[in-house]
């Protein structure tokens, strides 16, 4: 199956009206299954959860019939706000992981030669794509922080990196979650595990019971730790003047909405800064997916530079910009992003304590849809 990700408004609208909830619910965790392919935008912020939650009701779906979809979004949303609220997600969330016995990028990653055929197969279409599915991000992080035993956070970056739905939040936390440092167990999956959602496959060092798996230990190059340089080449542009008399909006890796003050006239200016794609940097063909990306925001502006650059160059303008942990060093008018629940906020030790909050909420929403269009 050939997987390809439009960059047209239109087209990714389109995408997520196609979604078929029911089919995504019995099928999601295999590779061939019927997942969405939306995770690249919702990561961009070109369309939101909130968004995808509206749509399943217009189009007449039951809260039943949809829940394993809208849970999925609402992982999204409560990486989120773990993220408002922990700020750091390179430090353990709960508690610290245990076992570690190494640091840095495993060679095996890196080369795709894990000794398990379908995260190798997985690995080499994340990197020449960008995409891997994601039960194989559970099994290839399974694999190197609870076989091999690394500690969580050079993998997770290095998965970021090549990920073209880069989301910090839920790579890192996701990451954490497996490794145990943010849930009460670690993850295991076995190679009958892997078999039943990927296809059959010869024995590998994880055909064992999970009683085993806690005794093994991985072969060939998992001892060795390689150096790969992780680094985001931005366009060297320069934003044209802006009309002082009007305000600015301003845009961002995580923030591509099209609709977003799309009724007002302003100066939008998509702000790439150094610091941030040092700190967390992607592959170049992230950044080309971004940009083709911001073709759907009329006259966007690129300014390449950091804040306190842009701030220097335009410091009279009245500034708008939409909440991001990542961005809380911007000045202006803070815009809310677009939650499932908004009121529901701050951070739960669970998953399961954040849904038993919003829950009853998002039924309500579809009942009262149902009751108007009786």
């Amino acid at each position: 199956m050939t997987i390809s990700f439009p960059t047209e408004y239109a087209k990714i609208l389109e995408r997520m009206h196609r979604i078929d909830p029911i089919n995504y619910s019995e099928t999601r965790n295999y590779l061939n299954g019927a997942v969405t392919l939306l995770s690249p935008y919702l990561s961009r912020g070109v369309i939101s959860t909130r968004q995808v939650f509206e749509s399943l009701i217009e189009r007449g779906f039951s809260f039943e019939q949809c829940e394993t979809l809208i849970k999925e979004l609402a992982w999204r949303d409560y990486f989120q706000r773990t993220w408002q609220v922990k700020k750091d997600l390179s430090t353990p969330i709960r508690q610290p992981q245990e076992g570690v016995e190494r640091r840095g990028l495993p060679a095996s990653l890196a080369k795709a030669k894990t000794g398990v055929p379908s995260i190798d197969e997985a690995i080499d279409e994340l990197t020449s794509t960008g995409y891997m599915h994601n039960h194989c991000r559970m099994y290839t992080a399974s694999v190197t922080c609870n076989i091999a035993r690394y500690d969580w956070l050079e993998p997770a970056r290095w998965m970021y990196y090549h990920l073209l739905d880069a989301d910090w939040a839920s790579n890192a936390c996701s990451w954490q979650w497996v490794a145990g440092a943010n849930s009460t167990k670690k993850y295991y999956c076995n190679q009958e595990n892997i078999n039943h959602y990927t296809g059959r496959q010869d024995k590998t060092f994880l055909s064992c019971s999970y009683e085993d798996l806690l005794n093994i230990r991985p072969p060939g190059d998992w001892n060795e730790t390689v150096t790969e340089i992780l680094y985001s080449s931005l366009p060297a542009v320069v934003a044209q003047e802006l009309d002082p008399t009007l305000p600015v909006c301003v845009y961002n890796f995580y923030n591509l909405d099209p609709l977003w003050r799309s009724d007002q006239p302003c100066n939008r200016v998509l702000l790439l800064e150094p610091d941030h794609f040092s700190n967390y940097p992607v592959h170049e063909r992230s950044i080309h997916f971004m940009l083709e990306l911001t073709e759907n925001i009329p006259d966007l502006m690129v300014f390449s530079g950091s804040w306190s650059d842009f701030k220097q160059r335009f410091p009279h303008q009245t500034i708008y910009f939409k909440e991001h942990p990542l961005f809380s060093h911007y000045e202006g008018q803070m815009d809310q992003r677009a939650w499932l629940v908004p009121e529901v906020q701050g951070h739960f030790n669970s998953f399961s304590g954040y849904w038993k909050k919003i829950e009853h909420p998002l039924k309500k929403q579809f009942t009262r849809q149902t009751t108007l269009s009786l």
